[in-house]
């Protein structure tokens, strides 16, 4: 953007802190709205066409592969998978609690938020999660700085008008009851603090309720971080491999749009009031409180149903065989992926790998 002078530094810095403020998918937020900087809503939608289409039909292109060969769930590639996704949910756990819980105050909100979410375990309840994060922001957690940046000085590129319709489609898509949209919507307008956040919600929506087996779950989830793109294109993967009432491209699509136009609609409806919302204290409140909830979201998915899955069921105990390995996978990712001296989409291939050769 700097070589191209779309946009100033200081907009880009704006465009960013508007897009951690907001529910979705932060990458394809900013990307959006640098679309929509330079060419209106059109060009933001271009934009997030020509930055998630790629990574799309990467994952489509997966999900067909594990799809028809059948029954996959001792497969040493996928068991390698596994063990390279678990890793990587446990990294970004452990960061994101040090980044966005750094007060006992927001390390006992993560603890009672993840509590809370592994005892119930239901939709609702991540909801509540949320919720409740959001009103200890605001009463009881210690308030971040103003967020702050430099003027532009220049008309915002949406109105007024045109952010309150965007507002109400926002509000309009998350009473669509039809199952496929509704699920992959109300999922995409629920993840604060980054893509991993993703994780637990998809997991309740498809592993708990038998759309999706944990093994293509885990497995899917492992491609895509070996998939250069956003995270959330992991919708398209879902959308194809789970049981729903639609053929595997037509739910493909229907996944990936739905995942990603609730934040694109909340981007829009963003823009042209981000500059007062900024400043507000209750705003920056609400904000750590949910952070740090969503901090806990994961840490229960990763105890409740994530990590165990490096347990090979049919093997049955924890010291004997291809369990044993898929441990061994899991802490020499964990240990290089700490290391940040290999690209995670290659430590990703060598645990799929790994996986092949031994198990």
């Amino acid at each position: 953007m700097t070589r191209r002078k779309w946009i100033t530094q200081e907009r880009f810095a704006d465009l960013v802190a508007m897009s951690h403020f907001l529910p979705g998918p932060s990458s394809s937020q900013v990307g959006y709205a640098i679309g929509v900087e330079r060419a209106g809503i059109i060009g933001g939608l271009a934009a997030w066409i020509g930055f998630t289409l790629p990574s799309a039909l990467m994952m489509y292109a997966v999900a067909m592969t594990v799809l028809f060969p059948g029954e996959l769930s001792n497969t040493g590639w996928l068991q390698g998978l596994k063990a390279a996704a678990v890793s990587v949910v446990a990294l970004a756990a452990i960061q994101m609690l040090v980044m966005l819980a750094p007060d006992v105050r927001r390390k006992i909100l993560v603890v009672a938020a993840g509590l809370l979410a592994f005892l119930l375990r239901d939709i609702i309840s991540q909801a509540w999660v949320l919720l409740l994060g959001a009103a200890a922001g605001v009463f009881a957690l210690p308030r971040d700085e103003p967020i702050e940046a430099a003027s532009t000085h220049s008309p915002s590129p949406i109105s007024k008008r045109v952010g309150l319709i965007a507002c109400a489609l926002f509000a309009a898509s998350l009473f669509v009851t039809w199952t496929p949209w509704s699920l992959f919507a109300h999922t995409g307008s629920l993840v604060f603090g980054g893509g991993h956040v993703v994780l637990p919600l998809l997991e309740t929506r498809f592993v708990s309720s038998g759309l999706v087996n944990e093994n293509t779950f885990l497995a899917g989830y492992g491609v895509a971080q070996a998939i250069p793109g956003p995270l959330f294109a992991f919708a398209t993967f879902l959308g194809a491999t789970s049981d729903l009432p639609l053929p595997p491209p037509l739910s493909a699509f229907v996944a990936t749009a739905a995942i990603f136009i609730p934040g694109l609609l909340l981007m829009t409806a963003a823009i042209p009031f981000w500059d007062t919302m900024k400043r507000r204290a209750w705003a920056r409140g609400m904000l750590a409180g949910v952070n740090a909830a969503v901090v806990g979201l994961l840490f229960a998915a990763l105890i409740g149903s994530i990590a165990p899955a490096l347990v090979i069921r049919p093997f049955g105990f924890i010291l004997i065989g291809p369990t044993t390995v898929m441990i061994l996978i899991y802490l020499a990712a964990f240990a290089t992926l700490r290391r940040k001296q290999i690209p995670v989409a290659l430590i990703v291939v060598l645990c799929a790998l790994t996986g092949w050769i031994l198990l």
